[in-house]
């Protein structure tokens, strides 16, 4: 499995293509630990605090692996942009049916998951779920303070 990479700024609001990547991947649970390794070495190399790397690499994981598991689509595609010197945007896009809106869960103490969205809401400044203009889905996508 080889991931498709590119810098395109259509997404994200970002004057500089260097300052965006984006990465096409196959929708399996494979793709989450690849979708993990390919943002964290892009951040690393913007230089950004090891605290924001953190948080943004487990935003795209929970991101990614909701997008893998609940919708039906072939390929996601996930996006990060320095939009500013103190902001950074995710964005996880996929082919699911868009309009179905996220389900809130309350999982249970000893559920192993259902709290994905919740690690979203608790880091990140801001996140929603719009339709995504690449692919006809869902693009989620979060906002971390730089």
């Amino acid at each position: 499995m080889s991931p498709h990479t590119t810098s395109s700024p259509q997404l994200l609001d970002v004057p500089s293509s260097d300052r965006t990547h984006w990465l096409e991947l196959p929708a399996h649970r494979s793709s989450v630990s690849v979708a993990r390794r390919s943002m964290s070495a892009r951040l690393t190399t913007w230089r950004l605090p090891g605290e924001v790397c953190a948080d943004a690499v487990l935003l795209v994981s929970e991101l990614v692996t909701n997008a893998v598991r609940h919708t039906l689509s072939a390929r996601v595609l996930c996006g990060i942009g320095l939009v500013t010197e103190g902001y950074l945007r995710l964005e996880v896009h996929d082919h699911g049916r868009p309009g179905r809106g996220l389900p809130r869960r309350e999982p249970c103490l000893d559920d192993e998951g259902g709290r994905g969205l919740l690690l979203v809401e608790g880091l990140a400044d801001a996140w929603g779920v719009d339709r995504s203009r690449l692919t006809g889905g869902n693009a989620v996508w979060a906002n971390l303070t730089v």
